[in-house]
C-alpha cells in the first residue's frame, strides 16, 4: 500500500510520549499513529474501555474492601 505523509502540530510532551510509546512497541512513530487511528476507527478502543468499565462496576466491592483493609472471604483477593 502506498504511504502518504501527514503533518500535525502537537505539544512537545505529546510528541515525546508518542516517540517513547512507539519505541516501547518496536514501531516507528508513523506506524504507531496509524495503529491508533485504525484501532479508533474500528471501535476497538471504545470496546476495551467499555469492557474495563463493566469489570470495575461488577467488582467494585472487592476493590473497596481491599482498600479499606477489610477481610475477604476465602478465595477472594484484590487485583
Amino acid at each position: 500500500m502506498a504511504k502518504t505523509q501527514l503533518g500535525a502540530r502537537v505539544d512537545e510532551d505529546v510528541a515525546e510520549l508518542a516517540r517513547k510509546r512507539a519505541a516501547d512497541l518496536g514501531l516507528s512513530v508513523g506506524d504507531y499513529l496509524a495503529r491508533l487511528v485504525q484501532d479508533d476507527a474500528s471501535g476497538l478502543r471504545t470496546r476495551a474501555v467499555d469492557a474495563a468499565a463493566r469489570f470495575l462496576a461488577e467488582h467494585q466491592g472487592v476493590f473497596d474492601e481491599a482498600e479499606q483493609g477489610g477481610s475477604m472471604s476465602g478465595g477472594e483477593r484484590a487485583a
